[in-house]
């Protein structure tokens, strides 16, 4: 039997999924697994017999994956589930953007009380006036999961799409509209595009990726839209180029205590994956990467282990042993079951930066001997025994 513990609320189409050997519980220090959306963690005492914790959402700041990774926890997110509300929102913050329906909608409020209101938008409409996004060039930074999708909905839209994503994965590429126009730097972009939209991850290399001197290569009155992180742009440049007419608008789904009070930034309170869908594909998903690990050791869509897949456990048995990434391991994980006469008939064994993941299935049943023994060796952080 399972313990899982929930530290928000998870939607009941995920946790349906579980099966009679899972069981909720109110008490963390019981639990074999976490599932969790915002809460935070890095204050949080983490129990001894924890073994994973699923974020039902792409981003784990809100989770101290290190700490995790030297209990032997594994942390699991559930990227792409909530991709299509996150590129649907994309596709409206580039329309309210075009279309100043914003202040439009705003102004209706202030005269809504008029007895001619209906004569007096025909008269004041057209301080609201945009233009259409139809054969327009847009720009966009990151072509994953997001990214990718977002450019096809574009080109059906009339759209001239450039793309930039030096890291897209072989499977991104193929599903992508063979009009998008691929280009190598974010410069191509910069200079030659209407609307640019960033779809990256949070790195060194992509923090404040949006700057001035970013924004000085851009064409004038171009559209900037963020769905991705907030601190990928310099929210001080961004407010400069807005008020010199540089931006014509920003849009962002982060807001903070300067864009929220920014002329020309639409701040949307981070609605990006607020859709009843994307909940549920996001408790799915962490739902059945909990199982995966928790009952055949296989670890897929971790943020501080190695992805590393066996299967269903077909032999007589199965070891999973968590490890600092560091020489010599796999020599003595072979010499520990050559000792105790144990046949390994199959192994994986992956790593990632610090920490390392060996799956080993055997020929016979595992014993406490071999598993003391396994424990014994430096750099060993958790071992399971699957099966």
């Amino acid at each position: 039997m399972y313990h899982v513990h929930y530290l928000n609320k998870i939607s009941p189409k995920g946790t349906a999924q579980f099966t009679a050997d899972y069981t909720p519980t109110e008490n963390i220090a019981e639990a074999d697994a976490v599932l969790v959306r915002s809460a935070a963690m890095h204050d949080m005492v983490l129990p001894e017999n924890l073994l994973a914790v699923a974020r039902a959402g792409a981003g784990v700041n809100n989770i101290p994956l290190n700490k995790c990774a030297d209990q032997g926890i594994v942390v699991f997110n559930t990227p792409g589930a909530n991709a299509r509300s996150v590129m649907e929102l994309a596709l409206c913050g580039m329309l309210l953007a075009s279309r100043d329906i914003v202040g439009g909608i705003n102004w209706v409020q202030t005269i809504k009380d008029q007895p001619d209101v209906g004569k007096l938008v025909e008269k004041g409409k057209s301080q609201f006036a945009g233009h259409e996004i139809y054969g327009k060039r847009l720009g966009i930074i990151g072509l994953g999961a997001i990214g990718g999708p977002l450019a096809n909905r574009a080109r059906k839209l009339g759209m001239d799409v450039y793309g930039c994503d030096p890291h897209i994965s072989v499977e991104a590429a193929w599903h992508l509209d063979r009009h998008v126009q691929r280009v190598k730097t974010r410069e191509e972009i910069y200079e030659n595009c209407d609307v640019i939209t960033l779809h990256v991850p949070l790195l060194d290399s992509t923090r404040q990726m949006i700057n001035a001197e970013a924004i000085s290569k851009m064409k004038d009155g171009v559209i900037i839209l963020n769905f991705a992180r907030d601190l990928l742009v310099d929210d001080d440049a961004m407010a400069e180029a807005l008020a010199s007419g540089k931006v014509s608008r920003y849009v962002t789904d982060f807001p903070n205590e300067k864009t929220a009070n920014m002329p020309g930034c639409i701040a949307i309170p981070h609605l990006g994956a607020s859709t009843e869908e994307s909940e549920d594909n996001c408790a799915k998903m962490a739902v059945d990467q909990v199982m995966n690990y928790l009952e055949n050791g296989n670890i897929v869509n971790s943020v501080n282990f190695p992805n590393c897949d066996m299967g269903y456990p077909n032999k007589a048995g199965r070891i999973a042993i968590l490890h600092k990434n560091i020489p010599n391991m796999l020599t003595q994980f072979t010499k520990v079951f050559s000792e105790d006469n144990v046949n390994i008939s199959d192994m994986l064994n992956r790593s990632r930066g610090e920490y390392a993941y060996t799956m080993l299935d055997l020929d016979s049943p595992t014993t406490e001997e071999f598993v003391e023994d396994l424990k014994q060796i430096p750099g060993v952080i958790r071992i399971r025994v699957i099966k």
